[in-house]
């Protein structure tokens, strides 16, 4: 039975769900906004007459879309609310969290652990996981390309709808074919929802098409969604519930923080005895926050030291232990 893994890291809490020792999901959680779940009061900032949705602004000072305002409900006021999606960064604007209006008792929203018993599956806080994948898993978020034999997939957000582009050398209707198992892939391991865009190569036969889409279909049958069918242009969207950004989503926002995450982990596994020197592009060191040092200062018991070079990748940045 599949097995969802989690690790508390420093910034962020991560998981993985295994499955016969293949990895067929992931997740990733950075704290510090509003995550779907939270039910808090919140203040009415503006709403239009007559209408049910509005603005409201929590004690974090993060603002949201809110929906389901009673018509009594005025400007000032403070409301009831639960968060049902995170919000979302774009390029050149930020999509405020949504909320909709609750009977419910104030609470926080539920950590990852918490959240993922909660879908069904069992669930174990590990220190590091087996076979470490999540460096692969960040690094094909970051550039988005995701091999398969025969070729590739691009997957890119946009503020529409995340976009899935596959491309190869084998006869259109095999290359569609190959692609559906590495797509079903990338919807798990990239944490992908909301609208998904499927830019499979052109088929002009009705029964090449709706092959494909059987495929597909049994390919997601695990994943809670809607699917059109292919058109004759090789098209295909399809629609889940969005609660969070997707992994790409959310590494390609703040890409020197993510990698600011990954160093932390990395230097977490350092057993070595002496000092911590991590070594790290200077945007990665600029993205590091006090707080975050602080924390891996009490987990290691170490001193830590920097070194910063501008030749390396963001995600190259390495930890190692160094005489004190």
């Amino acid at each position: 039975m599949a097995e969802w893994l989690v690790e508390e890291g420093i910034g962020e809490d991560r998981a993985i769900l295994v499955e016969n020792g293949r990895v067929i999901a992931a997740r990733l959680v950075w704290p510090g906004r509003l995550q779907a779940g939270e039910v808090a009061d919140a203040v009415l900032l503006s709403r239009r007459a007559g209408f049910s949705r509005g603005t409201v602004r929590f004690d974090s000072g993060e603002e949201a879309l809110v929906d389901g305002l009673p018509p009594a409900a005025s400007e000032g006021a403070r409301q009831r609310v639960v968060v049902t999606r995170a919000a979302m960064a774009e390029t050149g604007r930020l999509k405020l969290a949504q909320a909709r209006i609750s009977d419910d008792a104030p609470r926080a929203a539920p950590a990852l652990a918490a959240a993922l018993r909660f879908e069904g599956y069992p669930v174990r806080t590990v220190r590091r996981f087996p076979n470490d994948p999540w460096p692969d898993i960040l690094a094909d978020a970051f550039d988005g390309v995701v091999h398969f034999e025969g070729g590739s997939l691009v997957v890119t957000p946009t503020p529409a709808m995340t976009l899935i582009d596959i491309d190869g050398a084998l006869p259109p209707r095999a290359l569609a074919l190959a692609a559906v198992p590495a797509i079903a892939e990338a919807v798990g391991t990239f944490d992908l929802a909301g609208s998904i865009g499927i830019d499979f190569p052109s088929l002009e036969r009705k029964d090449d098409r709706r092959t494909v889409d059987e495929a597909l279909a049994t390919a997601l049958d695990h994943w809670p969604h809607q699917r059109t069918a292919m058109n004759g242009f090789g098209f295909v969207q399809l629609v889940a519930r969005l609660e969070r950004p997707s992994i790409p989503h959310r590494v390609r926002a703040a890409p020197a923080a993510a990698a600011a995450r990954l160093l932390l982990r990395q230097a977490e596994a350092v057993t070595e005895a002496g000092a911590l020197l991590l070594t790290t592009h200077p945007a990665v060191r600029t993205a590091m926050q006090d707080g975050w040092l602080v924390e891996l200062g009490r987990r290691s018991g170490r001193q830590i030291r920097w070194h910063e070079n501008r030749d390396l990748a963001l995600l190259s940045g390495f930890a190692q232990a160094v005489p004190l």
